[in-house]
């Protein structure tokens, strides 16, 4: 005769709290600290299976695939630019895909990581902005990107990663809880303990959460995406500025500061005709003055669904003069990755969920 056992319905186990996963092995007839050594392997040493857990019993092994799996995000596809830039296609365990890309640079190593399937937020000249928001990543999945990266970096250049920036797909600040928890564990001694120092949220400009980053202590540089140094020419661009005005931003960033003591960066793309004036680069000037702050140039780098164009290197170098002549501190971003549409605002996976799964 034919018994139906119960199914039982798997969780992610990275999505357990150390407290949680104690508790089920103890409740599993398992010995507190097994709960520490799983939690090492599933972070500390990046296991994807249960079965390279190889200083842990079969049996107990056994027992953790019976409740649980590791919803790994695997690489699909990669390309290498000229560069040297490496932009990766992250396949999901639901067939969604996300972008990720690694930065070489000769001081610096950065991985490129996204936050959400898609964005929410129809920035103009960015092609995620395009794209419809489909979820949030969890944080085991970004911490997964940043894994991926770090394999890619050392087998290709023989180095460390270095950096990390949430500047890929989605705006950081919309999945804040995750974001926060995949950043606790990437600097954790029992994560990949890189310094906070070293990360970077990059946001679209969302007031409130800027606070929040300030109240709950987060380590992590901050970057604001302005790329228009008035309302009326932000409004055109970003249309998070209607209910995330200047004036708001400026109030957060003071809080923020205040608060944690650390700069901001204000991240411009210069486009052509549209912010690129010398009355430009003052209005900046002057938001530069709010706070303690350095300002990053960045080239545009075209999209088929914007007119948009990067200004001409003449204006360019006039606009980065102007800031320092005034004692901003400006750097020049150069696009990478741009034959690979890896550069900013290029990231916008083409194929569709169900090819993603077939690959």
């Amino acid at each position: 005769m034919m018994i139906d056992l119960p199914v039982i319905s798997k969780r992610d186990i990275r999505k357990l709290s150390p407290d949680e996963l104690k508790t089920f092995m103890v409740e599993h007839g398992e010995k507190p600290f097994r709960a520490k050594q799983v939690s090492e392997w599933l972070w500390k040493n990046t296991a994807g299976t249960f079965e390279e857990m190889n200083n842990i019993s079969l049996a107990t092994r056994e027992l953790l695939a019976r409740y649980f799996v590791i919803n790994g995000v695997q690489v699909q596809d990669q390309q290498l630019s000229t560069d040297g830039t490496i932009k990766s296609a992250f396949r999901l365990y639901d067939g969604n895909v996300v972008e990720g890309v690694l930065i070489p640079h000769d001081t610096r190593m950065t991985a490129c990581i996204s936050s959400q399937v898609g964005c929410s937020l129809t920035c103009k000249f960015c092609a995620t902005g395009y794209m419809d928001r489909k979820r949030n990543l969890d944080a085991a999945e970004i911490y997964d990107q940043v894994v991926r990266i770090r394999e890619q970096c050392e087998s290709q250049y023989g180095t460390p990663l270095t950096n990390i920036v949430y500047m890929g797909m989605g705006e950081p600040l919309l999945n804040y809880a995750n974001v926060v928890k995949s950043i606790e564990r990437i600097t954790a001694p029992d994560g990949l303990n890189m310094a906070p120092r070293r990360i970077t949220i990059s946001t679209a400009g969302i007031a409130k959460m800027i606070k929040k980053l300030a109240d709950d202590g987060v380590k992590a540089n901050l970057a604001l995406s302005l790329h228009a140094p008035n309302d009326t020419k932000r409004n055109e661009i970003m249309p998070i500025n209607e209910a995330n005005s200047l004036a708001a931003l400026e109030e957060a960033l003071k809080y923020y500061h205040q608060a944690t003591g650390r700069k901001v960066t204000y991240e411009y793309i210069v486009f052509e005709s549209f912010n690129d004036t010398l009355q430009d680069a003052e209005e900046l000037f002057q938001i530069s003055k709010w706070l303690p702050c350095k300002v990053n140039l960045i080239e545009y780098n075209p999209i088929e669904n914007a007119d948009y164009k990067n200004t001409g290197e003449a204006k360019l170098m006039a606009f980065h003069k102007y800031l320092a002549d005034r004692g901003v501190q400006t750097n020049l971003r150069r696009s990478r990755g741009k034959d690979i549409d890896a550069a900013c605002g290029q990231l916008a996976v083409k194929q569709k969920p169900e090819e993603a799964v077939s690959s």
